[in-house]
């Protein structure tokens, strides 16, 4: 099972550099989203977190008129139709992930939450860990359409890193209740870690869908 090795897009060049472009997308995300909080910790609403902030709205802004066209494309010039129904949901759930990581770094932009110092490691792990779901769920996305034979080594990846974040995100919350902060701030500043641990999340769910998709593509 998963020993296609075969491009979905063998006669659809172009829809096939869009999808990849998507990808990419996804993945400049990630990055985008990492350094930015790294810099918020650092400097909180900086000149510089400012323009990291509109950045990622910038990618999630060209990955919906990337997911738009590729809809488009899909239908008015009938391609891969057997297909088109799961690549069209796949899509619009890579789309989430990259709004996530845009509503994420809006609420610390517009909520300016004040993180204890010795929370800032935690915060940074759980956002890299949270991140490095994402990135290994486009691989595995980006493998569906290209090369099946390394869908599911992606996809395990996926499965272990969300394993270590709903860890992390558990045990921040934990220490977060447990501090002598005002329970206004606990509160705020647990939501945070339950939506930055939600990416990951949302990465895993994508992934248990993308393994029924290639079954269904081998069979």
């Amino acid at each position: 099972m998963f020993h296609v090795n075969l491009s979905l897009f063998s006669q659809t060049k172009a829809l096939e550099n869009k999808i990849d472009l998507f990808h990419d997308k996804l993945l400049d995300a990630t990055m985008t989203f990492k350094k930015a909080i790294k810099i918020y910790l650092q400097e909180k609403r900086s000149d510089d977190f400012r323009k990291q902030s509109k950045q990622v709205k910038l990618i999630e802004h060209d990955a919906d008129n990337l997911r738009r066209e590729i809809e488009n494309n899909l239908y008015t010039q009938n391609l891969i139709p057997d297909l088109r129904a799961d690549v069209l949901h796949l899509v619009e759930n890579l789309d989430k992930v990259i709004n996530k990581f845009d509503e994420v770094t809006y609420r610390f932009y517009a909520e300016q939450p004040d993180i204890p110092v010795e929370y800032h490691g935690r915060i940074v792990e759980l956002c890299s860990l949270s991140a490095e779901c994402a990135e290994n769920m486009a691989k595995a996305s980006r493998a569906f359409f290209r090369d099946m034979s390394s869908v599911r080594d992606y996809s395990q990846k996926v499965y272990f890193i969300e394993h270590d974040s709903d860890r992390s995100s558990r045990k921040l919350t934990e220490a977060i209740f447990d501090s002598d902060m005002p329970l206004a701030n606990k509160i705020q500043l647990g939501n945070f870690v339950t939506d930055i641990a939600d990416i990951a999340d949302t990465a895993e769910d994508f992934i248990d869908e993308l393994l029924i998709f290639t079954i269904k593509r081998d069979v």
